[in-house]
């Protein structure tokens, strides 16, 4: 492997770090970013991120119910 191709590696390695979201929180915004892009192009949305964020919702849900009570 040419020392460019690693370094190339490399660098993407860190960009995928810092993209990474540290919560599920994060994770959520992210989604829903994503989400609201392709909503306002007109583009089908995928069914996985849409449950995920349906998911993710129902947890943060039921968690600040239990925290309410």
């Amino acid at each position: 492997m040419a020392f460019d191709d690693l370094i190339t590696k490399i660098n993407m390695l860190f960009v995928e770090m810092e993209n990474q979201p540290e919560d599920a929180t994060q994770l959520l915004e992210q989604i829903r970013l994503e989400l609201n892009k392709l909503r306002a192009t007109g583009q089908p949305l995928p069914d996985d991120l849409v449950k995920l964020e349906e998911r993710l919702e129902r947890e943060f849900e039921a968690q600040a119910q239990k925290g309410s009570s």
